[in-house]
């Protein structure tokens, strides 16, 4: 179910400041959700795949921010392969809520508080030309093109996903 469209965020002030047009989908959140993701690509009704999610991740102690489509897993392995450390993990909820300034269930790689690299899984993105990310807000998804959400994140594609 949608809802009204949010007022602006840091994630869409980054993206109007360089110059990418997106468009903002509002949907009811349902913080009971077990996969965010998934719940918000049931609620604009679009396919899992087309949902990004944001993880924030550690790699030899330094954070890196990851996304993935919202129907995939990360592989730490990979992960840490591709940041050239040794271990990966996954950051917990306050840390990653201090590196971003959001708050889980609303972090989105735009606009953080911090800049981290950025790692996209190359296979989430085979063959799309649009895609959903996080708009920094809890039941706030940012529509954009793809090659514009790399471009704008300074990201990497790598293969980062456990299947």
């Amino acid at each position: 179910m949608a809802k009204a469209t949010p007022r602006a965020t840091p994630a869409s002030r980054a993206l109007d400041e360089a110059g990418i047009a997106y468009a903002m989908v509002g949907y009811a959140y349902d913080p009971e959700a077990p996969r965010i993701g998934l719940q918000a690509a049931e609620a604009i009704g679009v396919e899992p795949g087309c949902i990004l999610k944001t993880l924030m991740a550690a790699v030899d102690g330094q954070p890196v921010c990851l996304l993935i489509a919202s129907d995939r897993e990360v592989a730490m392995k990979r992960v840490a392969a591709a940041m050239g450390g040794k271990a990966a993990s996954m950051l917990k909820p306050p840390e990653a809520e201090r590196i971003t300034g959001y708050h889980v269930g609303g972090i989105s790689p735009l606009g953080a508080k911090r800049r981290v690299p950025v790692l996209i899984d190359a296979g989430s993105l085979a063959g799309r030309t649009e895609i959903h990310v996080n708009g920094g807000g809890r039941g706030l998804q940012l529509r954009l093109a793809t090659a514009d959400l790399v471009t704008v994140l300074q990201a990497r594609l790598v293969a980062l996903a456990d299947r």
